[in-house]
């Protein structure tokens, strides 16, 4: 968010100043919750234990403690203490029919008026209408959201008219390096189907 309008300020032909009060928010040891943990939330879990960052996390099962503790996390079986607890809440679940809506008006409304919901799933994790109304009312501080649903979303859509919330075009894989790695997985997955191998990266395993 402030990235965003800092650089805005920056370039602009009407700036005559830095104003000294524009300030931030510290993700050094704030509170991470993250929904979803498998293999894409434990390694944003890997890099906010960088930031000396409290890690909670909720998933459909508890990761072996191992795990937990390789990365300072702490499970939280319901999801409503990670959403009463955390500064920044991001969402990395698939979309299935029990995450569609996954986080609505009840949801927001756990979350603290500080803090800021992240999304890096898919949209429909999220009833917009519902977060378009929390942004609006400062139940929650800010979005940032790298997928939305529809994708892009309507030019006159309020979401995009909200200066707390900033949205990327769904660019989280968006690198060259990640492109080649995944056409690689995918052809690697494709082999093991013809030779009547294990599929290494099975979405639903039996």
């Amino acid at each position: 968010m402030y990235l965003h309008s800092g650089c805005q300020i920056a370039v602009s032909p009407d700036t005559k100043y830095f104003a000294v009060d524009w300030l931030g928010v510290e993700v050094t040891r704030a509170t991470l919750g993250i929904i979803g943990m498998g293999s894409i939330g434990y390694k944003v879990a890997q890099r906010a234990r960088a930031f000396s960052m409290r890690i909670l996390y909720h998933n459909r099962n508890r990761r072996r403690k191992e795990d937990e503790e390789a990365v300072g996390a702490h499970y939280c079986e319901k999801m409503e203490d990670l959403l009463q607890q955390s500064d920044f809440v991001m969402l990395v679940v698939n979309l299935t029919p029990e995450t569609h809506k996954l986080i609505g008006k009840k949801e927001l409304e756990l979350m603290k008026p500080t803090a800021t919901l992240i999304n890096i799933s898919r949209g429909a994790v999220i009833d917009q209408d519902a977060l378009v109304e929390a942004l609006q009312n400062k139940v929650i501080k800010a979005a940032a959201l790298d997928v939305t649903s529809p994708e892009p979303l309507p030019r006159d859509h309020p979401l995009l008219k909200l200066n707390n919330v900033i949205i990327t075009p769904h660019i989280g894989t968006a690198t060259v390096q990640a492109i080649h790695m995944m056409a690689e997985e995918a052809i690697a997955n494709m082999l093991a189907v013809l030779n009547g191998q294990p599929i290494p990266s099975e979405v639903f395993p039996k």
